[in-house]
């Protein structure tokens, strides 16, 4: 019985000292992907974002994530003047603006 139980107990000891390093291997190579394909394309999106925004200026035709389309009359850091219509004028926060408009959409 003894030699059972000691038979039984060396099955699973068999893990050489690199061992430890191969099992954080599955996870290092996750992190890698996940890196690559989704924190990385997300990082350079919000950069081209922020330059998005603090290259409005006045008289420029926005669009707001919203929807709302405009021309800037006037800035300050925090909030965007936009006039939707004439002599209709609107604020909104400067972050909420998602795009300036090209040619074919304005």
């Amino acid at each position: 019985m003894n030699s059972l139980a000691y038979a039984m107990g060396q099955m699973g000891g068999g893990e050489s000292a690199g061992g430890g390093f191969g099992a954080f291997l599955p996870l290092i190579l996750m992190f890698a992907i996940f890196y690559f394909l989704l924190i990385r394309p997300q990082q350079k999106k919000a950069k081209a974002h922020k330059q998005l925004l603090s290259a409005i200026k006045k008289g420029d035709r926005i669009v707001s994530s919203g929807g709302l389309h405009g021309l800037v009359t006037g800035l300050t850091d925090d909030v965007v003047t936009v006039e939707i219509a004439p002599k209709v004028r609107v604020k909104i926060a400067r972050g909420s603006i998602s795009g300036v408009a090209t040619k074919a959409q304005q």
